[in-house]
């Protein structure tokens, strides 16, 4: 019997690492198809405004050491150390924290439609007898203003409303830049047909929706994958070959420098640089889809190196050629690779239009659990993984809008 039972948790156990492993696999081509396409952009932006008058070597690596603390500590740090464990029964997002809030600290004005007094787990009950003093304070507060309540559920409602809103515009930017990057390359084609075919692009990402996360995932995740690592195999080179004195910019003493040699166009670079967490927020919204091992495994082995990596060639070969900040990302690789990447790099823009959609039908799925939102059909498209939705009614509506977002922008 001991041996029969060693054996049962023994394939458990690999049965349950396995599926981590699969959804790992999978949420490189739903959650962090947007993130990791953001080195195509950041020190274009960055460089865009006064900080064009500071093209030092110092200001060059100073820029490199905000964007690795900024990844290290946002993403890194909150995202998958702390932010990650905050989710409600698997779901994350916004409305799930404040349906953890609702039903744990009594500080919400709505109840979840499923729940019951019964439905608080053990460990939303540890939380109930584990009150600080400031979560005294807090609930206190909120007791004896109930306009508090009523912000605290404006700034949420706000908050899902920006990431539905992000669902519409990241697939039309994306897509659309994704198209004009060939048209810089192929010069003949028209404005129309640059439309036409971001359309057609935008109809088919759609179309392929109602296949499931896990399919779609298994679709786009080779595209972002050899992305990942075309990124991180220039950028290896071009440390090697142009600067390999940039990995000291990892010091943050190079942040202090930067701020200390550019003053106020320094501050204001940093709209810039918060770029290179574009899409960071989808690790979490995106939660209910996957699982926290998979996505911490998936970010911490592949996405966070590799991007570093990235950003640390690109710094390297922008330390020599000062003349390519406005469009250092095309121009730091090499011309021998330039047309693989370049067509990876049209191909992952369009992918990360996906991890905003999936994110889109989770949080409409928690809006409808706490009555926020009308009732429309959810179908669950995989029987290991609950969270795992699409929503026709939501996909059409954001395609339609995609739509017309593309059409007026070639207005």
């Amino acid at each position: 019997m001991e041996l029969e039972s060693g054996s049962s948790n023994g394939q458990s156990r690999l049965k349950f690492y396995k599926s981590t492993l699969i959804l790992a696999y999978q949420s490189f081509g739903v959650v962090y198809g947007d993130f990791s396409t953001s080195p195509i952009y950041v020190y274009t932006s960055t460089f865009s405004g006064r900080l064009r008058l500071h093209e030092d070597d110092d200001e060059i690596l100073g820029v490199l050491s905000l964007v690795f603390w900024t990844l290290t500590l946002i993403p890194l740090c909150k995202y998958i150390v702390f932010v990650l464990g905050a989710d409600d029964n698997g779901e994350g997002g916004t409305f799930a924290l404040y349906s953890l809030l609702c039903r744990c600290a009594k500080l919400g004005l709505l109840r979840p439609s499923h729940a019951t007094d019964d439905d608080i787990s053990s460990q939303d009950s540890r939380l109930l007898i584990k009150e600080t003093r400031t979560s005294s304070l807090l609930k206190e507060f909120f007791d004896k203003h109930h306009s508090s309540r009523v912000v605290l559920l404006l700034v949420v409602i706000l908050g899902t409303s920006m990431v539905i809103a992000d669902g519409i515009l990241t697939p039309s930017m994306s897509v659309l830049s994704a198209v004009y990057g060939i048209k810089t390359k192929a010069g003949g084609l028209h404005e129309n047909y640059a439309i036409l075919i971001t359309c057609m692009i935008l109809v088919g990402l759609f179309a392929l929706q109602h296949i499931g996360t896990q399919r779609v995932g298994f679709l786009f995740t080779p595209i972002i994958l050899v992305w990942l690592l075309s990124i991180s195999g220039v950028g290896i080179y071009n440390i090697i070959h142009w600067n390999p004195r940039v990995v000291s910019a990892l010091s943050p003493y190079y942040v202090y420098k930067l701020f200390k040699l550019t003053g106020k166009d320094g501050w204001t670079s940093l709209g810039g640089i918060v770029l290179c967490i574009t899409g960071a927020e989808a690790m979490f919204a995106d939660l209910g889809h996957f699982s926290q091992l998979s996505i911490r495994i998936a970010f911490t082995t592949i996405i966070y190196p590799s991007l570093i990596l990235a950003y640390m060639g690109e710094a390297a070969y922008l330390s020599k050629h000062k003349e390519d900040l406005q469009r250092s990302f095309y121009r730091a690789i090499p011309e021998v690779v330039f047309w693989p990447v370049f067509i990876i790099a049209t191909l992952a823009t369009v992918v990360a239009s996906q991890a905003v959609i999936s994110a889109t039908f989770s949080i409409i799925s928690q809006c409808r659990a706490l009555n926020c939102f009308p009732r429309v059909k959810i179908i669950h498209t995989s029987n290991q993984v609950h969270g795992q939705i699409y929503i026709p009614e939501v996909n059409w509506m954001l395609m339609v809008f995609c739509l017309l977002v593309v059409s007026q922008l070639s207005l």
